[in-house]
Parts: C-alpha cells; structure tokens; sequence
C-alpha cells in the first residue's frame, strides 16, 4: 500500500489540544509550542499507542512483518509516514520559528533525528539506507504538492481587540484607545461600533479615537472591531464612556417658566395681593447655545416684554410698564413704574440633547413716581419682589 505524504516541518494546530500551535519537525511533533505569538516548549507526551499508529499506517510491528530492511525499503520509506494525530489547521504567524521556541528543527519526537539528503537516510529505528539525489528531489516535490493539495493554508488569526480605556472627554466628546495585536500583521483597518453600528473607522495603525458633536454629561458605549481582507475579528469589551459636565453659565435659558413672586420690601406701599404666580416666556436671540433673551412678562394682570443681556448665568434687563396702580376700584390710575430685572440659573440638565437651564431664581426692584390724578395721587415708591422659576 502507497505511504501518504508527510507535510513539511512548520507550525500546526497543536494535536494534544493543550496549545494553540505545536511545531512538526517533519517527521514527528517536538516540544515547541506557542499561544498568542509567544512560543515556549512542553513535550508533546508519550509517543501514541500501537493502535493509533496502525491507524497512521506506521508501526515498528508492520515494519518487521514486512521484512524490512536498507536492502529492501523502497524509497518512498525514507520518510515515515505521517502521525494519525496532526491536523494542518493554521500555520503560526510568520515571524515564530523554531528556534524562538527552542526547538532544533531537525529534531524528532523523541531526540531521534531524521535526515533527508541525497546519498543517505536514516530510518526510525537507526537504520540506514542510500536513496540516489534523484529520487530525494521527487519524493520531497510530491510531499509539497501533497500538502499544496489536501491542506491549503489559512491567512495569520486575526485577533480581536484588546484593552479599551477612556481618554479626555469634554462637554461634546470623548477620547478612548486599545491595544494593537502583540504578534503578526496588522489589520487593515478598525471599525468603531456604537449600539451595534458602525460610527467611524481609523487605519490599523492608529489605535485611539475622538468623537466630537456628542452631548453633555450623556454615556455612550463603544465597541472596536478588527478588520482585514473583508474579515472581521470578534468585537471587543464593551466600553462606558462619559462626556464631561459643563458649568451652568453655559445653559441655555428659554421656553415657558411658572414663576412664584413675593414682595419682600415695599409692602405697605400697594394694594392688593402680595405674592402671586403667573407664566413667562423665555425666547433666545440664537439658534443654539447660550445668549440674550427676550423675556414676555405676565404680572399683576399687566403685560410687557423685556431684552434680558446675558453675563454667564446672570442675565439682567430693565423696562417700564404698569404693574401696580395708584388707588383702588374705580377711583385707580395706571403707573408708569420703572422695572429693573436680574435673573441668575441655578440648575441646568441635558434635554434632547441640549445643556438648558433647569431652575433660577432672581428679583425685580419696581421704582414708581409721584403720581397724581385729579383728587387722588400716590407717592413715591418702590417695590422688591423675589422671583423663582422652574419649567
């Protein structure tokens, strides 16, 4: 029966199931092991039983049946034949060879060594046989083309990803890097996941990443994954990033308020109810972010609006309106009251993805003037009412 060929000596699939790849000598499996790209050596154990290696198509016992001899052995025995147990799955990634793992390349299973060149071979039991360089060339062509045939080689493991970390975030982005692979090539390019999707990719050379446009003080998650030739490595560990907080000076103060107003100083100089609640108007004078406001103001049954400039947090305006009359019933006249505003953002949250004002508080001093009409007058006044708003 025709002995199949042998692949030639490199890294394979580690047969035992205890590493990664373990390397072939040729002729048997040596110590040399590697997981991850590093190589270290563990023995590969007892040679197998007789009756695995019957299986092989090899065994001292067949040789003597056969009557084997130097004399006898036809050429094609130079080399043994293959161990039932290897399985060409994936060659190591180039750059590992034997000696990194401290492993004589020519050196069997079990210290025997076993030389293929034209003249002379020696057999698995010290025996020794002359092939003529001819036959040594055909026999080592056939092992190659066999191998080319009944195991192609697979592309270098592409490795998934390794050790996400946060970088800086600001109040619209956050920063984060990962470990390229420890050996082989590297891939093509990373593709950055986020909720499953696709957000943005850098070349395999660059391992960090900023993402810009986010909102503040908002998570996002993020997953990088490895690719090369249109292959994908597995994803990588999910990672929480957080975008940084921004001062409250930085909210945006609009859309309609429930005010609460108490006259603090200035009581006994009106009539009327003393503290009330009522709705105002917030309007921005920019399409995003924090500016001037114009402020519509409904009080004491009066209206007026009023431009409140912005200084930070604080925001004042001053406009004149009627707010509280001179008298009472039908004996009471409007005042031409001056109004002074100053408004301060106390709280701010994140909403639809926007930094806007939560919460303030403030005052308005109200200063009237002497104003008579017909029989009646008042007198000078004025008035401080404290304010606070929520949405």
């Amino acid at each position: 029966m025709a002995t199949p060929p042998m692949p030639p000596a490199g890294w394979y699939a580690d047969p035992s199931g205890r590493h990664e790849y373990r390397y072939w000598d040729g002729t048997y499996w040596t110590a040399g092991v590697a997981d991850g790209g590093i190589a270290a050596a563990d023995p590969p154990g007892d040679p197998p039983p007789p009756a695995r290696q019957a299986m092989a198509g090899f065994s001292p016992a067949q040789q003597a049946t056969a009557g084997f001899s130097p004399a006898q052995e036809p050429a094609t025995s130079a080399v043994p034949p293959l161990p039932g147990e290897i399985s060409p799955v994936t060659p190591l990634p180039a750059g590992l060879t034997p000696a990194a793992a401290g492993v004589p390349p020519a050196t069997g299973r079990h210290g025997r060594n076993w030389v293929l060149a034209a003249g002379r071979t020696q057999s698995r039991h010290g025996r020794n046989w002359v092939l003529p360089a001819a036959i040594v060339t055909v026999v080592v062509l056939g092992l190659v083309t066999g191998l080319v045939i009944w195991a192609p080689w697979k592309g270098p493991p592409l490795l998934r990803p390794t050790g996400l970390a946060a970088g800086t975030s600001t109040v619209s982005s956050v920063a984060f890097h990962w470990s390229g692979p420890p050996t082989g090539p590297l891939p093509d390019k990373y593709l950055i996941l986020s909720n499953g999707a696709v957000v943005g990719s850098v070349p395999g050379t660059v391992t960090s990443y900023r993402t810009t446009g986010l909102a503040p003080d908002t998570s996002y998650q993020y997953r990088v994954v490895a690719e090369r030739g249109g292959q994908r490595s597995a994803r990588s560990a999910l990672l929480v990033v957080r975008t940084a907080i921004p001062p409250v000076s930085a909210a945006r103060w609009t859309g309609p308020w429930t005010i609460d107003a108490k006259i603090t100083r200035g009581r006994s100089t009106i009539h009327g109810a003393k503290r009330w609640t009522g709705t105002w108007l917030a309007d921005p004078r920019c399409a995003v972010g924090p500016c001037a406001v114009r402020l519509s103001v409904a009080m004491n049954g009066h209206s007026f609006k009023v431009t409140m400039a912005r200084a930070g947090a604080v925001y004042r305006g001053r406009a004149q309106a009627h707010v509280f009359p001179c008298g009472t019933g039908a004996n009471s006249f409007p005042i031409r009251s001056t109004l002074t505003i100053r408004i301060v953002l106390t709280t701010a949250q994140v909403s639809n993805g926007a930094w806007l004002a939560s919460a303030w508080r403030g005052t308005m001093v109200v200063v009237s003037p002497y104003t008579a009409s017909g029989n009646y007058y008042c007198p000078a006044a004025r008035q401080t009412i404290a304010l606070a708003g929520s949405p």
